[in-house]
């Protein structure tokens, strides 16, 4: 199986690299990434960039590029309720703009597309802190309660919030390619009003050992 992986930071690509077997950087047109396998699966990782735009150019350019098989967005989320915590990793099991509103739509849907944009499942292990749900994007880093609070009020099940995976979601489910989303929980500002410690904190405080449980998603493919 061909993959492709998108990832919007250096620190995201930093943990994703070491996955990768003889990893090889290669050029192609406006897209930088490195080629190399998990498993038996042919790899290439790429990183996008913060925000929807930066997703939806790097998720195209890359399918062009690459003609993956699938194409997976992993990195961090901040948690949007009780039910996540810092280092947990949630699944989508679906993908929703939570910033998007057109008259005579509802809200987060974008015309000719559906308001949940689909996600695959994959074989998920069996082990506490790997969970599956609603992952909402927009064009804000969430930084306290009341920005959850607003978020959940249209879209009261999500679990995790990012700015690029729907993004994505959106240029694959155009494209046809199936889509995978994994996202790290790195912060929660659902439990409180300031939670910017708390996301710089997470870099330092071993989230190799969540990226570890996505290397395993990964060779489940």
């Amino acid at each position: 199986m061909k993959i492709g992986i998108i990832v919007a930071m250096q620190k995201e690509l930093a943990l994703i690299l070491p996955l990768l077997t003889a990893p090889v950087e290669e050029n192609s047109g406006l897209v930088t990434y490195h080629s190399g396998h998990i498993s038996n699966n042919e790899v290439a990782v790429m990183q996008c960039g913060i925000g929807k735009v930066n997703a939806a150019i790097g998720a195209v350019s890359l399918i062009d590029a690459f003609k993956p098989d699938v194409v997976i967005n992993t990195g961090v989320a901040a948690g949007a309720g009780d039910d996540v915590a810092v280092m947990d990793i949630v699944v989508a099991d679906r993908l929703v703009h939570h910033d998007f509103w057109c008259i005579g739509e509802e809200w987060g849907r974008v015309p000719g597309c559906p308001l949940f944009f689909p996600a695959q499942m994959p074989v998920l292990p069996e082990k506490a802190g790997v969970k599956k749900g609603l992952i909402a994007t927009g064009e804000l880093f969430i930084s306290n309660k009341d920005e959850v609070d607003a978020i959940r009020s249209h879209f009261p099940d999500v679990m995790a919030i990012d700015m690029e995976s729907t993004a994505i979601a959106q240029a694959c489910y155009l494209r046809k390619v199936p889509f995978i989303c994994l996202r790290v929980i790195s912060d929660s500002p659902w439990c409180s009003h300031d939670n910017s410690s708390q996301y710089e904190d997470f870099w330092t405080a071993a989230p190799q050992k969540s990226f570890a449980t996505v290397k395993e998603i990964l060779e489940s493919l």
